[in-house]
């Protein structure tokens, strides 16, 4: 029997890696990937995802997912920083304006990122992630401390500025979970005016105490 010729049908197929241009590297692939992994992570959780997935959703081989990202933690990381990107531009409302209103601007405004549909469901998929796996809760806490708590009490000019922006934290965080993810009623129904109204004046006296006694 006549063997094939090389490249013919009958020429084994080569194992191992395919090339870059197999592989879906080229322009936008960074992009593609990054936007795989948050697709997965929503759709299914961080313990669910994994990287064949993610790289299967950006055409790409897994290998490169983890040139450009490292393991799942790093690509989950990259990820909800996209995703909670919303929530981080809070220090910036501290900024807007004096002290006397700070509770409310930052109420009105974290609770506005949970009101919009398109940004609640990423960060509902952030927190689904995080209650349930310790690795994807310790890489949200990093996000959220660095990112976040750490530049609000920056922005503070009250004794233990870190604490307090923690306790604030708290309570708006409490107050999401019960209305955008647990859905409890009445909060879950309540309108939002009537909410900021009533969590703005606690979440004023974390961030600034009692005014000038506090600052004293």
């Amino acid at each position: 029997m006549t063997a094939a010729a090389p490249g013919g049908a009958g020429t084994p197929r080569r194992r191992g890696r395919p090339a870059r241009t197999e592989a879906g590297s080229g322009p936008g692939a960074r992009e593609r990937i990054l936007a795989a992994a948050r697709a997965e992570f929503a759709a299914r959780g961080y313990d669910r995802a994994s990287i064949r997935a993610i790289a299967k959703g950006a055409d790409v081989d897994p290998a490169l997912v983890h040139h450009y990202y490292g393991p799942k933690e790093q690509i989950f990381a990259a990820a909800i920083e996209t995703d909670f990107a919303p929530a981080l531009e809070a220090p910036g409302v501290i900024q807007a304006g004096g002290p006397d209103a700070l509770g409310e601007r930052l109420t009105r405004f974290i609770l506005g990122v949970w009101e919009n549909p398109a940004t609640r469901e990423q960060l509902l998929a952030i927190v689904r992630s995080a209650v349930a796996n310790e690795t994807a809760a310790a890489v949200f806490r990093d996000l959220v401390t660095r990112r976040l708590m750490t530049r609000i009490a920056g922005e503070l000019d009250v004794p233990d500025a870190k604490l307090r922006s923690e306790l604030a934290a708290a309570q708006l965080v409490g107050v999401a979970m019960l209305r955008y993810v647990i859905k409890v009623e009445p909060l879950a129904s309540a309108d939002l005016e009537q909410v900021v109204a009533m969590v703005a004046p606690a979440v004023q006296r974390h961030l600034a105490g009692d005014g000038a006694q506090e600052r004293a």
